[in-house]
């Protein structure tokens, strides 16, 4: 807005350490925060939150719309999308929905629509800007989008949504929150782009 570099270098800096102390290279996928580095599931698997991985690669999306293309550090950012993107497809539940426990689905097994939102809107968002495969990621796209319009409610608003949290937590069907509402507006503007294709 301002066409001041010093703001996008103090975010880029922000970012960057960030990413180090919370992003589980291994896993490709962020911690919440640091206090769930040691935690662990039921099961025993680590605890990575489906909303709280939402909010960063839909994040990295917006990152990416409004970063110059020749900012010095784009192409980093670009990887840790792709990297993430293939990971997040990876954990995609047969109904097109992730759950609020990424590894650990089975700890609440009910499908949870804003992580969802912010998944599908991510992987749409990465296909209509050449990041991601499309043959690779539109089926991963188009069975996330067909999964939160099951979840629609009378009301239009969209349900199965976890309530304000910091981590993994029980869900409602009839749940809603502005959050999964607005992700799956945003999904909805990336999927008119994507779908004249077919």
């Amino acid at each position: 807005v301002t066409g001041d570099k010093k703001y996008i270098d103090a975010m880029d800096k922000q970012w960057w350490i960030t990413t180090e102390k919370l992003y589980d290279k291994d896993e490709h996928l962020f911690f919440r925060d640091n206090r769930f580095m040691n935690q662990k599931t039921p099961s025993g698997k680590k605890v990575f939150w489906g909303r709280g991985n939402g909010w960063v690669v839909a994040g990295l999306a917006h990152v990416l719309e409004y970063m110059p293309k020749d900012y010095p550090t784009r192409p980093k950012y670009e990887a840790l999308f792709k990297d993430m993107c293939t990971r997040i497809a990876s954990l995609q539940g047969a109904d097109g929905m992730w759950r609020v426990s990424l590894l650990d689905p089975e700890s609440a097994p009910p499908p949870e629509s804003s992580a969802t939102a912010f998944f599908a809107f991510a992987t749409t968002w990465g296909i209509n800007n050449g990041l991601l495969d499309r043959a690779k990621f539109e089926p991963v796209a188009l069975k996330a989008w067909a999964g939160l319009n099951s979840h629609l409610r009378p009301d239009g608003l969209i349900g199965s949504v976890q309530k304000v949290s910091d981590r993994p937590d029980s869900i409602e069907p009839d749940t809603t929150m502005p959050y999964a509402v607005g992700g799956y507006l945003l999904t909805g503007a990336e999927m008119i782009k994507l779908l004249p294709a077919h």
